[in-house]
């Protein structure tokens, strides 16, 4: 077995671990939003409950009540932009693992012997060199969305 062959067999190995922990992380985070997200609700019905039941309570109260419900908005909504980049970021995880897949099929046909390959292996390593660039494209416009979005938050 060839040394590059092993190389190759290797970083294959190390960067489907880094995948998989990236997307562990990246479930965490999920559920410490969902948490969070819980916990900014029942804060903002209580705050809501308190501007509606206390119509008798100074008027600096109630704008100390509404500024605290303005921020728990503007918090939810933070959340909810990190929640939709850790989507973005979930789906291009994925979008590399079957990168990672088709590119281990494609180096699998190429490196047969061109007297030995079939017109059956032709149409595969055509069909699997479709489907990477499908993939990749498909990568590319993830990463196109994320940077329109990093530049219409700036």
């Amino acid at each position: 077995y060839p040394t590059w062959k092993r190389t190759v067999a290797r970083r294959a190995r190390e960067s489907q671990v880094k995948r998989f922990c990236r997307a562990q992380a990246i479930q965490r985070r999920l559920e410490e939003i969902e948490v969070t997200f819980r916990e900014l609700e029942q804060q903002g019905i209580k705050l809501e409950k308190l501007l509606r039941a206390e119509n008798e309570s100074p008027a600096d109260q109630q704008t100390q009540w509404t500024n605290q419900l303005l921020y728990l908005v503007q918090k939810k909504n933070n959340l909810m932009t990190e929640e939709s980049d850790l989507m973005i970021a979930v789906q291009e995880l994925k979008l590399e693992e079957q990168q990672c897949q088709l590119d281990q099929k494609l180096r699998s046909y190429m490196n047969k012997q061109a007297t030995l390959k079939t017109p059956e292996d032709e149409k595969a390593e055509q069909e699997i060199l479709k489907q990477l660039l499908a993939v990749v494209n498909k990568r590319n416009i993830l990463i196109d969305m994320q940077e329109e979005k990093r530049l219409s938050e700036l």
